[in-house]
């Protein structure tokens, strides 16, 4: 076994990687751009290893660099995690080259299914069944638009070298078509340097089914069951479960039995996964093979009780597999949800910013929290914008879903935008919880997963209230404190007058509305006014930013956290924004943006859409920008005229940077 490894990654795989070489006594190396100097993995390995800026090609994509890291360190052997370098045969055999081991399968099975459309060559040899379409390398356009019209619509398009949902796109009629290729072969060559695509006939309602593999290097190789992954939003995965729903023991071992044909047909050694669609009748086609680690594989763990960490480390030292197929088993059932700094209201657009507070539900044998990110860190536009994984077992189905409905209950998040509201919607969404699975299953209960917004409820607006009270009267000890006269009465804030009761206004926005508090001081209590409704009011502070409440006969427990004129209001497993309004800083909103559109991240300007001049509705795409590896369209907020452009294609933008002087039509 190895003493020490060099882990090629950041963030929570890097982590996870780290806690299962602690366990079994191994040293570990981390390598870091500048933008993770302060990351938790650089925090949690033995010595840390510094490789450049920021950009991924320029620190984590740069095999170089990580092969002197390895030298340097004496570590004998790399992990890649997931991403990067992790599907990369030239880094493998760089690896190779220099006596360095690479935790993963041989150069030339990641070389045989890197390739999409030489994988599809490869399975149709081993009898493994296909998707109908084309995979050729003939690419030129004219042709791919007639291999898509000889399929028929729908089709989608898949960078051949594609992986995690990037470089795809679903077209529904030919005349779609042309653009649709446009926009995948840019992300394709941005994402992994090879524009090279294959088309595949669109299976409606398919179920996204993978087989989780296993081989090692004297000639043994399992299946350690299947994953359901069929929860997705833009291709990429949004919730995760094993065993999948419904799957009978005949067609587990079928698919099983066809993913261990497709890793014996690539010589492959170490974890890997056979991705398959699953139609609605049972019958299912090969779609691709991840060569590395999934993001998703914790469940598999929870459902089995192997580490499969673990099983990559002894293979790679050229150990037998720890467990032969028939002493593998299945035991209850696991769910994982991704937890992304995002705003899934405004198409699940990337966040950016500090995690002021980030306090995740307590783990235990039913709960777990696998993350590279603690309170306090940052979330950067360099990377994903993944917080954590969430996973959660149970005995059964409904244990487990009633499990990740707690745990997501549980978990708070302030500073930045985050998915958890939108994943405890998906959780109890009817469709899911009752197994109606497919990858359009989003896009089919968008009217339960996304409904028009609520104002902010009674109770979290007096919860509101209450703690800007009680950090008034904190402030105020502390001033007394600091003051040479602590115990003045003119340092209280309890509201004294003489003869007479004080009353005062505080007051939040909710949104574009305004909302007024009436407060009047009675004693160690408050009468709260809201809309013409008054409740009695007692608050006591508890352990960092947490209250209890008491309003009128009933008595809450809640969390307050501020950032500036931000409150993130955590009551009753639902989170509430509001900003505190203050009068003497109020300016005109419409004012604020000058007729212009500001980038909603940093990133990169890949196409202009329109012409300076053009008359154009609400909602025409204007512009495509790229940013955290995905392309965002930027359109018209209202039917008007484009003015200018402030920037030109390939020019690299700042947050908030006016992207197009606009001109609303009156």
């Amino acid at each position: 076994m190895f003493n020490k490894i060099l882990i090629a990654n950041r963030g929570e795989i890097a982590c996870r990687v780290i806690k299962t070489a602690r366990r079994m006594g191994i040293r570990t190396v981390a390598v870091y751009s500048e933008a993770d100097a302060n990351a938790r993995h650089v925090r949690l390995a033995d010595e840390a290893v510094l490789l450049g800026p920021a950009a991924a090609r320029e620190s984590y994509l740069v095999a170089d660099k990580i092969i002197d890291a390895c030298k340097r360190t004496g570590a004998q052997a790399v992990h890649p995690g997931y991403g990067f370098l992790s599907e990369n045969e030239e880094f493998a055999e760089a690896l190779a080259a220099n006596g360095i081991t690479f935790i993963g399968p041989p150069a030339s099975a990641i070389r045989a299914m890197g390739s999409k459309s030489e994988a599809k060559k490869l399975m149709g040899k081993a009898a493994v069944p296909l998707t109908p379409g084309y995979h050729g390398d003939d690419q030129t356009p004219d042709l791919l638009h007639k291999e898509a019209d000889q399929i028929g619509y729908p089709v989608l398009i898949k960078a051949a070298a594609g992986g995690g949902g990037k470089g795809m796109r679903l077209v529904e009629k030919s005349a779609d078509f042309p653009d649709a290729l446009a926009s995948c072969k840019r992300e394709a060559i941005s994402s992994f340097g090879d524009d090279h695509v294959l088309i595949e006939k669109y299976i409606t309602k398919p179920r996204h089914v993978e087989i989780q593999v296993f081989a090692d290097t004297l000639g043994n190789c399992v299946y350690l069951f299947e994953r359901d992954c069929s929860v997705q939003r833009r291709h990429q995965k949004v919730l995760e479960e094993a065993p999948a729903p419904g799957m009978p023991e005949e067609r587990r071992r079928q698919m099983g039995e066809a993913a261990v044909a497709a890793a014996k047909a690539v010589g492959y050694v170490g974890a890997g996964t056979v991705e398959f669609i699953a139609m609605q009748d049972g019958t299912f086609y090969f779609m691709e093979m991840n060569t590395r680690l999934q993001v998703e594989h914790p469940v598999t763990e929870m459902i089995t009780g192997q580490d499969l960490v673990e099983w990559q480390l002894r293979v790679a030292a050229g150990q037998p597999l720890p467990l032969r197929q028939e002493q593998l088993a299945i035991r209850g059932h696991a769910l994982e949800a991704r937890i992304y700094a995002e705003d899934a209201n405004k198409g699940f657009l990337p966040a950016t910013g500090k995690l002021i507070r980030l306090a995740p539900p307590a783990e235990s044998i039913n709960v777990r929290v696998d993350t590279g990110v603690e309170e306090g860190d940052e979330i950067t536009p360099f990377y994903d914008p993944m917080i954590a994984k969430l996973i959660v077992w149970d005995e059964n189905r409904d244990g487990a879903l009633a499990r990740m409905r707690k745990a997501l209950a549980d978990y708070q998040v302030a500073g930045l935008t985050t998915n958890i509201d939108f994943l405890s919607r998906l959780v109890a969404c009817p469709a899911f919880a009752g197994a109606d699975l497919d990858t359009g299953l989003i896009e089919r209960q968008k009217d339960f997963l996304f409904p028009e917004a609520q104002p902010v409820p009674r109770d979290a607006l007096l919860v509101a209230t209450v703690g800007e009270l009680l950090w008034e009267q904190r402030a105020a000890k502390q001033a007394a404190k600091a003051s040479g006269d602590p115990w003045s009465p003119w340092h209280a804030r309890d509201g004294w007058r003489m003869n007479l009761s004080s009353a005062r206004t505080i007051s939040f926005r909710d949104g574009e509305a305004l909302v007024d508090a009436q407060v009047r001081y009675q004693g160690d209590q408050w009468q709260i006014t809201l809309a013409g409704q008054t409740t009695v009011a007692r608050g006591k502070k508890l352990d960092g930013d947490r209250f209890a409440v008491e309003l009128d006969d009933r008595r809450l427990m809640a969390s307050v956290v501020a950032v500036d004129d931000k409150r993130s209001v955590f009551l009753q497993g639902s989170t509430y924004s509001l900003l505190r309004d203050d009068p003497l800083h109020r300016v005109d909103a419409g004012d604020s943006h000058g007729g212009g559109l500001t980038a909603p991240m940093p990133g990169k300007v890949v196409a202009l859409l329109a012409q300076a001049g053009q008359k154009v509705d609400k909602g025409t795409p204007l512009l495509i920008l790229e940013a955290m590896k995905m392309e965002h369209t930027i359109t018209a907020p209202a039917a008007g005229v484009v003015k200018a452009f402030c920037y030109a294609a390939g020019e690299q933008v700042s947050d908030g940077a006016p992207l197009v002087e606009f001109e609303a039509a009156n």
